[in-house]
């Protein structure tokens, strides 16, 4: 029988993991530039920290691999983790919450199930949560830094568009819903139902005006919001603050020349989200997005913290974008060629060469790399080196280890 991978798992070629290596990098040198510090939470979790708060929807919770540990006396229930925030969240209030404030990022893989095995069920996530900070200027900073991580990355014009959870949770109020038929609606909008709140119009004729145009709401910039705030707020004065809240979001994004596109209705995720929420698009596909959850720690236990955050998603990212310079390809290789009298040697010359910046990669036999700058054959008689530049096909013999470091220099600077 022949293998085979997992249904839903993707192997990364030498090739896939330069680009992942290559966003990896580009997301952790700027998270560091920003100030943030890098975390990493186990694989496995306790379900209960994604049940007992509510803080997945009826739907993804379907879709977690979720076992007993029997290792343990009690057998509790452990989860792979099906998103990265909420283990922060954890993290921050077992061993941070003193420090008020925290710029966390992290690089992991999330654990999702698909029926079909068509699409991918471990997936990797470049996250970073923004933990005790309230403001508009917060929300905009973490919108800021994606984009600044995705231009590096150079995928190509990228659409940002902004919701805000307030405006939906304030529907939902107005419309007198039990907080257990609250949940239900939340649930369905967040999993892509976008129609659950038009549904309940016929039973509320008094939603009737103001309802259809708010779902199919779509604009530009903070006056579109102006002006949905003087026409919707007579008759829905629960959606004032969120509005209040999200005009301040918008003027301070056009104040740094950052264009999005306002579409009410896209506020799809985990069900944690309170404020602002934000997704970053390439051609109709999501390659990253995230929001503000200020009600997810108080309710994992945790003194009353604001928070936000964003993940951007390796793998969209990574069919999205090719290494011009692959890692490591930029320095020049070197071949080294030896037998089992000049070993030693062999392996103490290669050792050089890597201090000295080059990658060298000893012949164990066989067919050799097509990419290879130079071959250094090891004599053990005179002439004891043979340096071949491989590119001009250009032969040297020379006697020392730094006659050859020597040529190596010298040709490469020429």
């Amino acid at each position: 029988m022949r293998v085979q991978r997992c249904k839903g798992t993707r192997d990364l070629s030498p090739e896939e993991m330069e680009a992942f290596r290559l966003i990896e990098g580009t997301f952790r040198k700027c998270c560091l530039d920003w100030g943030y510090r890098e975390v990493r939470t186990p694989t496995l979790e306790y379900l209960h920290l994604f049940t007992s708060t509510g803080t997945l929807t009826p739907g993804m919770l379907g879709k977690v691999y979720s076992f007993l540990d029997w290792n343990g006396w009690s057998g509790e229930r452990v989860v792979l983790r099906p998103d990265g925030t909420i283990p922060v969240a954890r993290l921050y209030i077992e061993s941070m919450e003193q420090n008020q404030l925290a710029r966390l990022f992290y690089v992991a893989n999330v654990f999702i199930f698909e029926a079909t095995g068509e699409d991918t069920r471990e997936r990797w996530q470049c996250g970073v949560e923004l933990i005790g900070a309230g403001s508009p200027l917060a929300d905009v900073e973490l919108v800021m830094l994606a984009l600044e991580i995705v231009a590096k990355l150079k995928p190509g014009d990228v659409e940002l568009r902004l919701s805000h959870a307030g405006l939906i949770r304030g529907l939902l109020t107005r419309l007198g819903l039990s907080a257990g038929e609250q949940a239900r609606v939340f649930d369905q909008v967040l999993d892509g139902d976008q129609d659950a709140l038009a549904r309940l119009k016929t039973g509320k004729p008094e939603l009737r005006k103001v309802l259809p145009p708010l779902l199919d709401t779509r604009g530009q910039s903070a006056g579109f919001l102006n002006n949905l705030k003087a026409v919707f707020t007579r008759d829905l004065a629960e959606l004032a603050p969120p509005l209040d809240n999200f005009i301040s979001i918008t003027e301070l994004l056009e104040t740094l020349g950052c264009r999005y596109q306002i579409d009410i209705a896209s506020g799809r995720g985990f069900e944690y989200y309170t404020g602002l929420i934000f997704q970053l698009y390439k051609g109709g596909r999501k390659i990253g997005g995230g929001g503000r959850y200020d009600a997810l720690i108080p309710l994992m236990g945790g003194r009353s913290t604001p928070a936000s955050g964003f993940a951007l998603y390796l793998d969209s990212l990574m069919d999205l974008i090719r290494p011009q310079t692959p890692t490591g390809t930029g320095r020049q290789r070197v071949l080294v060629r030896t037998g089992p009298e000049t070993a030693a040697k062999g392996f103490s010359l290669a050792q050089r060469l890597r201090q000295a910046g080059y990658v060298a990669e000893l012949d164990p036999g066989g067919q050799e790399p097509a990419n290879m700058s130079w071959a250094l054959d090891i004599r053990s008689k005179a002439p004891r080196f043979i340096l071949t530049n491989r590119t001009r096909n250009q032969r040297s013999e020379v006697q020392t280890i730094a006659e050859v470091l020597k040529l190596l220099s010298k040709e490469e600077q020429g």
